[in-house]
């Protein structure tokens, strides 16, 4: 990443912000002289960055404290996306829903991942893996990438479509993690397999030496990201520290598309399909596409079950082809619609997606390594296998 892209992202930020922005005023020349025959306290109170909105009396506050933006348009049936509060965070105690449950719950589940799943001699993922190669595609990598492509969306799709009677069964926080867990495993093996093979198969194009290809591709990948559903912005929700529910969204990236995570999947697949130009990546691209292709439909089913004539409402003012609901006039930007975007959880989403960027070498290394560990059959579960044979 060059310092042209950190201040083209600065001057996108403050160009979403538009007046509310501009109205930070810095003191003239003319302004600082006469402050400093003013008394101490008010020189220090001058010396602050403040806002003509008097909603905003600290500038960084927007981050650390959502600001609502002007709902006046909008029908309020939904919820407003990532609100969020630092005053309201607390650790808490273990078992309480607050961080310390979360590190302890996240800390478990991925545990049993890499146990069960990713550590070759304990876990299931190599077994997985080299019976797609062997038993099902017989060395073809396409075939591989298939395989998964087909089964990851049957698992994924199909447990989210189960979620309500698992719920009445198990529970919500129960079936969350009955949810994640195979789909974190499948999504590891897939993604490891992804970048061992991306090269496979046959090249159409390389033109990924070119600067500006590469410049519009890392800024198209890193803007997919920005197109996160927004119910992943909870993340105490997502590991079922506080119980999971299916939302109805209304405002923040919901305005531009009603399906982001379609969206975003289809950049970051054009990004990586226009730096790595093979069949296999081509193949690969398409899965994934396809599948929140069809997530596009599957939710909006699952949204008007839960919430019926107010998802339907909700949905008459949306669109999945972003911007659309806008231009057809159905859907109107608040003139503060920057305070639905500049919040917490889509800061932290950014510099996720920088930090992502410049650990791809240690993703490549890590898929190698996986690759050239090779098999160890079996697993830690294998003494209770044969108890019940």
């Amino acid at each position: 990443m060059t310092m042209a892209h950190l201040i083209a992202l600065i001057i996108c930020t403050l160009s979403l912000a538009g007046q509310e922005v501009s109205s930070f005023n810095v003191p003239n020349p003319t302004t600082l002289k006469l402050a400093s025959t003013a008394p101490a306290a008010a020189r220090r109170a001058a010396s602050h960055l403040h806002s003509t909105d008097p909603s905003i009396s600290n500038p960084l506050s927007i981050i650390t404290r959502s600001q609502p933006s002007d709902r006046k348009n909008d029908i309020m049936v939904g919820e407003d996306s990532g609100l969020y509060n630092f005053d309201n965070e607390k650790w808490g105690a273990l078992g309480e829903a607050g961080w310390v449950t979360f590190f302890a719950a996240v800390g478990t589940i991925l545990t049993a991942v890499v146990v069960l799943w990713i550590y070759p001699d304990t876990g299931y993922g190599d077994d997985f893996v080299h019976f797609l190669e062997t038993d099902v595609a017989h060395g073809n990598s396409h075939i591989v990438t298939l395989s998964f492509g087909i089964i990851f969306p049957i698992v994924h799709s199909g447990l989210a479509s189960l979620r309500p009677l698992g719920e009445k069964i198990v529970g919500a926080r129960t079936w969350r993690v009955i949810f994640a867990f195979p789909s974190l495993c499948l999504a590891y093996s897939w993604i490891v397999y992804f970048i061992s093979h991306a090269h496979d198969g046959a090249q159409f194009y390389d033109i990924s030496h070119i600067g500006w290809v590469h410049t519009l591709a890392w800024m198209t990948n890193f803007a997919s990201f920005l197109f996160l559903y927004p119910s992943v912005y909870n993340l105490k929700e997502v590991a079922a520290v506080e119980k999971p529910k299916i939302h109805l969204w209304e405002t923040g990236v919901i305005r531009i598309t009603r399906h982001p995570q379609y969206i975003g999947q289809a950049m970051w697949s054009a990004a990586h399909l226009a730096m790595v130009g093979t069949s296999f990546t081509a193949l690969t691209m398409a899965l994934l596409v396809g599948h929140h292709a069809f997530a596009c439909w599957n939710g909006d089913r699952r949204l008007e079950a839960e919430h019926g004539e107010n998802f339907l409402k909700i949905k008459e003012r949306t669109s999945v082809l972003p911007f659309k609901a806008i231009w057809e006039g159905r859907q109107e930007l608040p003139d503060d619609y920057w305070k639905e975007l500049i919040r917490a959880p889509l800061i932290l989403i950014a510099v996720g997606s920088i930090g992502a960027y410049f650990a791809h070498p240690y993703m490549q290394a890590g898929a190698a390594l996986a690759k050239n560990s090779g098999l160890s059959p079996g697993g830690i579960l294998d003494p209770i296998f044969l108890e019940l044979n």
